[in-house]
């Protein structure tokens, strides 16, 4: 049995950065673990739709500051920035903290991982058929300019078990 190595790991600090940005205290860094879980999985499961690709957690000594990347950042914010004072409002209510929350936009939409893996899960749910669902997928990433692509789909699709792999 080969040593597995995480992929994560391998990259930090060459073409990948840190998703939590904060030097532990060892007296309160479990804490912060949990809080920064927290926050993850609220904000994913709050704004789903808006296709959130990244989520980045810096801490300071007094506040922290929430960063998310998605593809339609208009959603998050709204009219006149009220639906952003909401969420910090719900943040802060969540944690017992003040937070900053910054929104980027994600500009290549088409090659992040995430937001792709996303695309075809929804596209499964409305019962797409699987393999144009992934073909469809593939090209969009291609012509913006992603240099290859990988996707894998298992389960029971279109009522039969598959583990279907595709790349480019």
């Amino acid at each position: 049995m080969g040593q597995k190595v995480n992929p994560i790991g391998l990259r930090l600090g060459i073409n990948r950065n840190w998703e939590s940005r904060w030097f532990p205290n060892f007296k309160t860094a479990a804490e912060s673990l949990g809080e920064d879980h927290k926050i993850r999985t609220y904000l994913k499961k709050e704004l789903y739709y808006a296709g959130v690709a990244n989520i980045i957690i810096e801490r300071t000594i007094k506040r922290l500051r929430v960063t998310i990347v998605a593809a339609r950042p208009g959603i998050i914010i709204g009219k006149k920035g009220a639906d952003i004072e909401k969420l910090k409002d719900s943040l802060q209510k969540l944690i017992g903290k003040t937070v900053a929350v910054n929104i980027k936009e994600e500009k290549k939409a088409q090659t992040s991982a995430q937001l792709v893996a996303e695309n075809v899960a929804t596209q499964l749910e409305r019962r797409v058929a699987f393999r144009r669902a992934m073909k469809k997928v593939m090209q969009g990433a291609q012509r913006s300019g992603a240099k290859g692509i990988k996707v894998s789909v298992s389960g029971r699709l279109g009522g039969a078990e598959w583990l279907v792999l595709s790349g480019t």
